[in-house]
């Protein structure tokens, strides 16, 4: 399975980052089938969890090592990303709980972006 390119972290503002990182990951999600199979075998198949693992690994810590504040927090605040995006993911489409299905795509980026958003750019918190 060919990997998706992430958003290009030099065209991203602080600001922008989390909404721009919900923003690609939703459409894969909802365009393909195979993102969503990917996910159940995830789940339950090593192999098929190290393939996730690397789509978020070259996707998702690119940009958690430009916008974190502090280097030592970057693999951390990838993983915290990555569980609100296959989380978005395995809700929708994979056990399609009702309301996450019927949200409208503006609603399903604008929910978890503030989320995403503070785990790559926000101080530790006390």
């Amino acid at each position: 399975m060919p990997r998706p390119r992430r958003p290009d972290p030099s065209s991203l503002s602080r600001e922008e980052v989390g909404r721009a990182l919900v923003t690609h990951f939703l459409p894969m999600w909802e365009e393909s089938d195979v993102l969503a199979a990917l996910l159940r075998v995830g789940a339950t198949d090593e192999a098929g969890a190290e393939r996730v693992r690397g789509v978020f690994r070259d996707q998702v810590l690119p940009l958690a090592r430009r916008f974190c504040p502090d280097p030592e927090q970057v693999p951390v605040r990838a993983a915290l990303v990555s569980s609100h995006l296959l989380g978005l993911a395995l809700t929708r489409h994979v056990l399609r709980f009702p309301p996450a299905v019927a949200l409208d795509t503006e609603e399903a980026v604008a929910w978890p972006a503030p989320a995403v958003q503070r785990c790559l750019t926000a101080p530790y918190p006390q």
